[in-house]
């Protein structure tokens, strides 16, 4: 079992193939999902740098703090690496998790209201947040974050719903 095994959420399997479903977009986190992995990384590397610094007697202590600090930057890193949201022409689902994985699917017909959120700096940097609102009280999938392009998503999402005939078509 590689790396790529623990990396890569395998998001065909969970595909209705024999009813032909099909993928219209696989949507991954935006890279400033990945800026706390990063600093805490680079937390890591400064406290070996003060490691090779320190008396040997106590240098066990930054070079401990620096190898957790590093692991939990790449437990971060592959958690947003493996949550991925898709659409397909069926429905919207959202798998994510690294050693257990959830999947939270919301079909076409039970989408009311996507609301796109565009905070200043995903504004600037190019990245929103989906909102998924549903006819259920309860629902598994609803607050999907650090969406790029997400205006170009949302479309893509009311494209697939006005062509699968779930809402009411153009008027004359």
């Amino acid at each position: 079992m590689g790396l790529a095994a623990w990396t890569d959420p395998r998001i065909g399997k969970h595909l209705l193939r024999e009813e032909g479903e099909v993928i219209v977009d696989e949507v991954r986190h935006h890279w400033c999902a990945f800026v706390r992995p990063a600093l805490e990384g680079l937390l890591a590397l400064g406290l070996l740098v003060v490691t090779v610094v320190t008396p040997v007697d106590v240098a066990w202590l930054p070079l401990l703090l620096a190898f957790a600090a590093m692991a939990h930057a790449a437990w971060l890193a592959v958690r947003e690496h493996r949550d991925r949201f898709v659409i397909t022409n069926m429905r919207v689902f959202r798998v994510h998790g690294v050693l257990s994985q959830s999947l939270a699917t919301m079909p076409l017909t039970r989408i009311l209201d996507i609301t796109v959120r565009r905070p200043l700096h995903g504004r600037m940097l190019g990245f929103g947040h989906f909102c998924f609102e549903s006819a259920a009280q309860e629902q598994g999938i609803r607050d999907v974050r650090y969406v790029a392009r997400p205006y170009e998503r949302d479309l893509a999402i009311q494209r697939v719903v006005q062509r699968s005939g779930l809402r009411g078509g153009r008027v004359n």
